[in-house]
């Protein structure tokens, strides 16, 4: 390989935090229009490194050079000026702005000291035309859905004619459509001489988009591969030093009475006056997993809040454990026995700035086990969150006083897992429970959540990955506009049958809703 194909290379590269060491001696060289792949477990350092590269963090000590010349990157306006740009795992977006606004912020053109946006809108209309990347420019961030929030953060980094993109943990959040598209958009990208750096737990996602794939553990480069010459096995092994199973054991459900029962619940967003949940009836038993897929903004989010108590409900009632809870608060839920794994672990998972001791204890601080007479019983509090970390491998730079925002988002995820799986509950809601883990933890939770099934927990699972709910599920629902439109087996079904369900291609009305 010629030198001046190198766009990239960040040269043993090293970076410490407050008791970890989160890039140790990292080199990576990234070729001109190649995707290159960064693999590797949650906080094995990805996001700090790429995060180095972007001038979020600068490191102790390594050189980055840029087409062969070494290069001081100490802010993100430095890497634009270099022509590097990062769609992050979290979006970066003004809310309260239109996409345009958001995709021009910083780089307006003004006229007499007036920012002017006709030639910006030009300029991104061609940019969206060319790489199909469409998106309303005059609707708020607010109004639009995650897909939608990503494609503008891509516009943002082609408007600034950024050369070397990176994509931190780019499909965590959107449906296997606008994952296909997003798939799409890479090749195009590369193949108008883009260079492109790809963080991603997805192992087929790597094989299927990437050139070559850098595998990182626990800080150090275990070494770059070409995808043509492996396979998902070995990278998997690379990456968390060991032999990973892709599928679980688990025996028959022996299901009891029911604990989770909903009858004919209604829900309405108050703005359009619509119904988003439309007399949906079903129930999970104690000792099963139920599973209800579909694609993302077909209702599952409102249905999962409304028995979570966290939106209201029009009419229909809602029963946890023989007690009807519709009207009920979430804390009066959570003593019934319901644990909640939520689907936006930023915005209802963890308290960010607290440490994980008192994550741990959000819905428990005032139980006898850590509280006595009002008064924090701290030994015992720390006690039982350095058992959580230990138990499910929560990788923590301070242990129990880590704050929950200087973590990974996979490690934020175990977090809440940890919590929501030790509690005692008689019912576990599990949103998106593996979003974002590495296919180690994967393969842990998984089996952390069948045992929790055979100790006669009752599981409500809602996830995006087929893969994960044929794995798990004991019965699937599945959800298309609000309503639940078909009840399968596992055993008797597959990906493809479940697909034409979510689609609306094929309905069961004798299942799930009051006609």
């Amino acid at each position: 390989m010629e030198q001046e194909d190198i766009v990239i290379e960040m040269s043993h590269i090293t970076k410490d935090f407050p008791g970890i060491r989160a890039n140790d001696d990292v080199t990576l060289q990234l070729r001109r229009g190649e995707i290159h792949a960064l693999l590797g477990e949650n906080g094995a350092g990805k996001s700090t490194l790429m995060s180095i590269l972007f001038g979020m963090y600068q490191p102790d000590s390594g050189t980055i050079y840029k087409d062969g010349e070494p290069v001081t990157i100490l802010s993100p306006n430095d890497a634009t000026d270099l022509g590097i740009g990062m769609v992050h795992q979290h979006f970066k977006l003004v809310e309260c702005f239109s996409l345009l606004d958001n995709i021009i912020l910083g780089a307006e053109d003004s006229r007499l000291g007036f920012v002017t946006k006709k030639k910006g809108r030009e300029k991104v209309n061609a940019l969206m035309d060319r790489y199909g990347l469409h998106v309303d420019l005059d609707k708020k961030v607010s109004d639009v859905s995650v897909g939608i929030q990503q494609r503008t953060e891509i516009l943002k980094m082609l408007y600034r004619d950024n050369e070397i993109l990176i994509f931190d943990e780019p499909t965590a959040v959107l449906t296997p459509q606008e994952i296909e598209d997003l798939m799409q958009t890479m090749r195009s990208l590369a193949k108008e001489g883009k260079s492109i750096l790809f963080i991603s737990h997805k192992l087929n996602e790597i094989m299927e988009v990437a050139d070559r794939c850098t595998v990182l553990r626990k800080g150090k480069c275990i070494g770059t591969v070409a995808t043509k010459d492996t396979n998902i096995e070995e990278l998997a092994e690379m990456m968390v030093g060991r032999n990973v199973s892709f599928t679980v054991a688990k025996e028959e459900a022996k299901p009891g009475k029911t604990i989770l029962d909903v009858k004919d619940l209604v829900m309405r967003d108050h703005h359009t006056k619509k119904n988003t949940i439309n007399h949906v009836s079903f129930d999970v038993r104690e000792g099963e997993i139920v599973a209800l897929a579909g694609i993302d903004g077909n209702g599952q989010n409102e249905l999962v809040q409304g028995i979570a108590g966290l939106m209201p409900i029009e009419s229909g009632s809602v029963i946890i454990n023989g007690v009807n809870v519709t009207r009920r608060s979430i804390h009066e839920r959570i003593k019934l026995g319901m644990s909640y794994i939520p689907e936006d672990r930023h915005k209802h998972g963890l308290v960010l700035d607290f440490n994980l001791e008192e994550d741990f204890v959000l819905q428990t601080a005032k139980d006898k086990q850590f509280a006595k007479h009002g008064i924090i019983k701290k030994k015992d509090r720390r006690d039982y969150a350095n058992e959580l970390i230990e138990g499910y491998d929560v990788r923590s730079g301070q242990g129990s006083v880590t704050i929950a925002r200087s973590m990974s988002g996979g490690n934020q995820q175990k977090a809440i897992v940890a919590r929501e799986l030790d509690r005692p509950h008689c019912l576990l809601i599990a949103c998106q429970p593996t979003r974002g883990l590495d296919v180690g933890a994967i393969e842990d939770i998984h089996k952390k959540i069948i045992h929790d099934r055979d100790k006669g927990t009752a599981v409500f699972l809602v996830s995006f990955e087929l893969d994960e709910i044929m794995n798990l599920a004991d019965r699937i629902y599945v959800i298309h506009g609000g309503e639940l439109v078909g009840e399968l087996d596992p055993k008797k079904t597959n990906i493809k049958e479940i697909g034409l369900y979510m689609a609306g291609a094929k309905r069961d009305d004798r299942k799930g809703n009051q006609q």
